[in-house]
């Protein structure tokens, strides 16, 4: 039987087969371990008609090997094509998305030599959880999902992480000043999780003025963990500011099945042109190498691959005048690091990896005691453009509804009360948020709610959508309008 960890591997499209070439080679020279599995990924599976980008024979090939090394593709321009990255995030449950962004100055240049932080980014909620309705002529509306086991998963392998690979410090970023609720729920997980963790340092930043210290000064940064979207934009802001969004990889981590990858795009521009430089896969398969056992091998290869850059062996996207001894291709870059093989470099830090047994991060949710939950009202949104849409019309004839004392409490538009007592410079669309309590507080029935919902139809509006007001042990799970 065969010693070889199989895994499975994508050529992709655009620059994809170039980088993935150089890179297996520089994984064989080296040592590593490996089968392959090669499986077809991309633009020629798209216009096979399979919107997902990848063929069912594919997700078997993952599910029996596990590990993940994908190039690079293109989607088809127009609509119908599913985010292959997605597709496979989800299915396979890669919640956690780890990229280090890391400075090699002087040989890569940057700003901010001193740069060394990991961000953890949420993987498979928020908006990216892609559940968007139109429901007007002028609102469309884009669902942001935040639950509490995806926030604990996520935060507690960030702490894990942190622990695993001598980390100091884990930055979390919200939002949660203005999403009190959904960004909200994270920090207090981050908050509670922490205490579990005290050899570790913790701090909270609001994501724009985390973003903008990324931009200013990243070496403050350690680990940092925050939701999906948030983790996107700023993956590429520090990968930016270290030196080339082309140097970076990326792991895309589930319970079980792992996905590796460069954070970059397939650059058809320039595919075939033997040009792109191949550390953002090859940093890849290091993350790869480690997660599978083999961290001798991925030290190995890191290493030679830094002692040519210290050589000065740049692809053209990283070349300096002055700084750099030769501009090479992608396949004399790969050979460079090949012929590194066992060397050190010399200015920069060597590759270190844990050495060991490989143990799975500690994500496993601990129980909680269930809410008491009640009914407490509901937001009932309504399309209307009729009179001039003054919220005193609509206003005035919805209170005219009436279920068992279920009535009209406030109107908000775009989120701003309109009415009563609304401001008539507010400008309002055709989306109506309207809002029926009690006056008393008291819990209300879905009879109360179907009941209402007849009276507003006999009274000529057409509702859209409905939002159950909840209390959990007594405290709101719904957010304030603007001036109620």
């Amino acid at each position: 039987m065969s010693s070889k960890r199989k895994i499975t591997v994508a050529y992709g499209d655009g620059i994809g087969p170039e980088i993935m070439k150089a890179t297996l080679a520089i994984l064989d020279a080296a040592g590593a371990q490996l089968e392959y599995d090669v499986i077809e990924i991309g633009e020629q599976v798209y216009l096979k008609g399979i919107s997902s980008g990848m063929e069912p024979k594919s997700f078997d090939s993952l599910r029996e090997t596990k590990v993940f090394l994908k190039s690079p593709i293109t989607t088809p321009q127009g609509g119908g094509f599913k985010s292959l990255n997605v597709t496979t995030r989800k299915s396979f449950g890669l919640y956690a998305n780890v990229r280090p962004c890391k400075a090699y100055s002087p040989f890569i240049k940057t700003h901010f030599p001193k740069t060394d932080l990991v961000i953890i980014r949420e993987n498979e909620e928020d908006l990216y959880a892609g559940i968007e309705h139109r429901q007007t002529n002028e609102v469309y509306q884009c669902l942001k999902v935040i639950s509490q086991p995806g926030s604990e998963k996520i935060i507690r392998y960030a702490f894990e992480y942190a622990k695993k690979y001598g980390r100091k410090k884990v930055t979390c970023m919200t939002k949660d000043n203005i999403m009190k609720l959904a960004d909200g729920l994270f920090h207090k997980t981050f908050d509670e999780i922490a205490k579990e963790y005290p050899e570790i340092q913790t701090d909270h930043k609001i994501i724009d003025i985390g973003t903008a210290l990324i931009a200013e000064r990243p070496e403050i940064f350690d680990v940092i963990v925050t939701l999906n979207l948030y983790g996107d934009i700023i993956s590429d802001v520090a990968a930016q500011v270290t030196g080339s969004v082309g140097l970076g990889g990326s792991a895309n981590v589930g319970e079980e099945v792992a996905m590796f990858e460069a954070i970059h795009g397939s650059a058809p521009d320039i595919a075939g042109m033997d040009m792109a430089n191949p550390s953002g896969l090859l940093n890849g398969a290091i993350m790869m190498l480690v997660h599978i056992g083999q961290p001798e091998v991925a030290e190995k290869i890191s290493n030679a691959w830094m002692k040519t850059l210290e050589d000065g062996l740049h692809t053209g996207d990283i070349y300096q005048e002055g700084l750099s001894s030769k501009k090479v291709g992608t396949q004399e870059f790969a050979q460079a690091v090949i012929e590194r093989l066992g060397q050190m470099p010399e200015k920069m830090l060597p590759a270190s990896f844990e050495k060991g047994e490989i143990k799975p991060m500690d994500t496993k949710l601990r129980p909680k005691a269930k809410a008491k939950k009640e009914l407490t009202g509901v937001d009932i949104f309504i399309d209307w453009d009729q009179e001039g849409r003054d919220p005193n019309v609509i206003g005035e004839k919805l209170r005219q509804a009436n279920a068992n004392g279920l009535q009209l409490h406030l109107i908000t538009n775009r989120g701003v009360k309109v009415f009563p007592e609304g401001m008539k410079e507010t400008f309002c669309t055709d989306h109506w948020r309207c809002r029926f309590k009690t006056d008393d507080g008291s819990v209300v029935s879905h009879a109360q709610i179907l009941d209402l919902l007849q009276q507003i139809e006999k009274l000529g509006f057409d509702f859209i959508k409905t939002e159950h007001l909840y209390t959990f042990d007594g405290v709101r799970g719904y957010s304030l309008a603007q001036g109620e």
